[in-house]
């Protein structure tokens, strides 16, 4: 008996990093902008990550904005880091998700981009 104790806390001893794992996982997730867009103030001041294709933008003294486009809906994304990514890039996105008005089925909130990425 005593011999297998250790053999079984040893064996589960990864069970902290796992669920730290999984924690980190979810926090890289990509949400749908259709999501942000439909339940807007469940998302409103939150961290999010976003991918898609960019479809327009501008920019100049870096600042800008583009617009970023998934299945789901399209999202302008404001950026104090640079000037906005070229037309039909595939780029994601992690920044903060702010939805500045909701009026019936019409909506506008941008996305405070924090870092880009190529998926």
């Amino acid at each position: 008996m005593t011999t297998t104790a250790p053999a079984c806390r040893r064996s589960f001893s990864f069970l902290p990093l796992a669920g730290a794992l999984i924690l980190l996982a979810g926090c890289a997730s990509v949400t749908p902008i259709g999501e942000l867009l439909d339940n807007s103030s469940k998302y409103d001041g939150k961290t999010v990550r976003i991918e898609g294709e960019v479809k327009g933008g501008a920019g100049g003294l870096g600042v800008g904005a583009y617009q970023v486009q998934d299945k789901t809906g399209t999202l302008t994304v404001v950026s104090d880091q640079g000037s906005a990514p070229r037309k039909g890039a595939k780029i994601g996105v992690k920044g903060k998700f702010e939805s500045l008005f909701a009026l019936g089925a019409a909506s506008l909130a941008v996305l405070r981009e924090e870092s880009r990425s190529i998926p």
